[in-house]
């Protein structure tokens, strides 16, 4: 049976999702939801269905695989990584697990509310804060990765696709960032060596830009 994953036409919160379900080998369709166009920006591509899906709580993104119909991005990564065992296996990893979804997360929307700010004037004014917090919070995983290959072990856990979308968004906006050297640096590189995660990359299907919707200040041009 293919999966049905749906989301705006951006990378966002879906990146993570989509390299799971790729690297799972997962059949998925995509279903791409597009905003018209400025200044606008009419949501009713996605509106005029959002009711009719039987979600229990409509939001983007969304994946519906047979009677399962989920949504909210890390409920969906848990629920594909449970398939295949990569979640954590004893229960100091599965701690971790918890604990590095919700400190990614953090990191990835204190992000997007910088990419979303008001107004190019607040973003520029705003932007050192975030790169001084971002180095400390990049020094904090990069302490936690240390020389081990992935953030919970030697296995893949789906955090480290959720770590990778993020680090990669990162990397792109500050590359000269000196945090995003060194053991995160080859974790990026050895998520991108994944034979998978590798042929993906090079597909047509991967959407490495536009990351956010066109009102963001940052991210938002292919």
């Amino acid at each position: 049976m293919v999966v049905v994953f749906g989301y705006w036409d951006v990378r966002g919160l879906a990146n993570p999702i989509r390299l799971l379900l790729e690297y799972t080998g997962t059949p998925y369709q995509e279903k791409q939801y597009r905003p018209g166009p400025a200044p606008d920006y009419d949501k009713s591509n996605w509106t005029k269905e959002k009711e009719k899906l039987g979600l229990d709580f409509p939001n983007l993104p969304y994946l519906i695989d047979g009677p399962i119909k989920l949504t909210q991005s890390n409920a969906i990564l848990r629920y594909i990584a449970r398939k295949h065992k990569m979640c954590g296996e004893t229960e100091k990893e599965l701690l971790q697990v918890d604990m590095l979804e919700n400190q990614i997360m953090d990191l990835r929307m204190s992000f997007i509310y910088l990419c979303y700010s008001p107004n190019v004037e607040t973003f520029e004014k705003q932007k050192p804060v975030f790169l001084e917090q971002m180095c400390g919070k990049l020094r904090e995983l990069s302490r936690f990765l240390g020389s081990r290959s992935w953030f919970v072990g030697d296995k893949l856990t789906f955090v480290d696709f959720a770590a990778y979308d993020v680090l990669d968004q990162l990397r792109m906006f500050a590359p000269e960032c000196p945090e995003l050297k060194g053991n995160l640096e080859q974790f990026l590189q050895r998520f991108e060596a994944l034979e998978k995660i590798s042929a993906y990359l090079r597909s047509g299907r991967f959407l490495r830009t536009p990351i956010y919707w066109p009102t963001a200040i940052w991210g938002n041009t292919k």
